[in-house]
């Protein structure tokens, strides 16, 4: 009688791959290990090897590199998406494609499970079940590294007791994850938050001292709101964004250095490495400045805030996120034009920008000849906008306030 099925969202880390075997031998099932590509990791043919080499009946790779910029990262470039003004949550954004890449594995599979890598204490834990939840709650969830109670050092024990290969030593134990977005470091020193970060956690990016002395600058062009073009090149966008992430990463610009607070309720030490969305986001946020209405640019920041909490607690596949979205889809229809970024020494700063929709007029700002300001109307206008705080100071002077 054939067992029943498993798929596991695979990373070929530690965790995952430690996963495989532990699954199929407390569960008793067929482990169909998969691989979502979302970009930035190099070698996803050695990915599935491995996955079939430490035990699964089948390894899958799923490249949704274009998928995760056309349907997540262009929502989060307009939603100026950052967690707690830090964090572009580029962890947080992917899950719900690899788990919604899972239920759909699942189902032609004909599995009965689907198991992730996820602590007990951690955020992702959150975001892969929920997403199951909201897309196939028929389907039953192992969550390994929530049972099987081993310590990372142990977990590495248990990977050289039985034969399987991770890219992690005693030595330096530090957990990655990568995607287009960004880049994650945890664990071993970095969790001493009195600590100075060890500089060989880094590797996307230079330390900004060491940087070029020279500034680079790149042109960006967007359309409504997405990417399009790098110095007139139109590229498709995980092209665009790897670039970026290359470029940046030279100049030291994306390091994020934070304590964290995590949807369990508990603080953490993070390090994340983020050059494209770095410059990206601060670029597509000075052209919004541009080209968006007062009202608009001012009261866009309060879903902001909501939308980034919304994604990094896991609600992606909720009724507020989508209608959200379509706020910020409509925000976004005249967000065009190009902006021109400075990076030097770990800042990226916009020195330039122009678009056909600018709302910026000269004639109107300039203190030139060529002034058509009326400023006899300001008389007029202060005085009707300053009303309620006169009235209001008049009562509080009769009553001796």
């Amino acid at each position: 009688m054939a067992k029943e099925l498993c798929v596991l969202a695979y990373s070929g880390g530690l965790d995952t791959s430690v996963a495989i075997k532990w699954i199929a031998d407390r569960y008793n099932v067929d482990v169909i290990a998969l691989a979502v590509d979302v970009g930035e990791e190099k070698n996803y043919e050695a990915i599935r090897r491995k996955g079939e080499q430490v035990g699964a009946v089948e390894s899958i790779v799923v490249d949704a590199k274009q998928e995760f910029f056309d349907d997540f990262i262009t929502r989060a470039i307009a939603a100026n998406l950052m967690y707690e003004h830090k964090y572009p949550a580029f962890t947080a954004l992917a899950r719900p494609l690899l788990a919604k890449e899972q239920v759909r594995i699942a189902r032609e599979k004909g599995a009965t499970y689907v198991a992730h890598g996820c602590t007990g204490k951690g955020n992702d834990q959150v975001r892969f079940e929920v997403t199951y939840q909201a897309l196939a709650p028929e389907l039953k969830v192992i969550a390994p590294a929530r049972e099987w109670n081993m310590s990372r050092e142990e977990e590495i024990e248990y990977a050289e007791r039985h034969g399987i290969p991770v890219p992690v030593g005693k030595e330096s134990p530090y957990s990655t994850d990568t995607n287009l977005w960004g880049r994650s470091i945890e664990c071993g020193v970095i969790e001493d938050p009195s600590q100075e970060a060890p500089e060989d956690a880094w590797q996307w990016t230079v330390s900004p001292a060491q940087a070029p002395d020279e500034p680079a600058y790149v042109q960006i062009e967007f359309e409504q709101g997405v990417p399009v073009a790098l110095d007139g090149e139109r590229l498709p966008g995980p092209e665009l964004v790897a670039r970026l992430n290359a470029l940046g990463g030279a100049h030291g610009v994306g390091r994020v250095n934070m304590m964290e607070n995590r949807l369990v309720g508990i603080k953490s030490r993070e390090l994340y490495e983020t050059p494209a969305a770095a410059i990206l986001l601060a670029a597509h946020r000075d052209l919004e400045s541009l080209t968006l209405d007062r009202e608009t640019y001012h009261f866009k920041p309060y879903l902001e805030l909501r939308y980034a909490e919304l994604v990094y607690y896991g609600l992606w596949y909720t009724p507020l996120r989508e209608a959200i979205d379509a706020f910020m889809a409509e925000t976004q229809k005249r967000v065009s034009g190009t902006v021109t970024m400075k990076l030097y020494k770990g800042r990226a700063e916009a020195v330039a920008r122009e678009s056909n929709w600018s709302l910026y007029d000269y004639s109107l700002a300039t203190y030139a000849a060529e002034d058509q300001f009326d400023q006899s109307a300001s008389v007029g206008f202060i005085h009707i906008w300053g009303l309620p705080a006169k009235v209001a100071a008049a009562v509080r002077r009769k009553q001796g306030g």
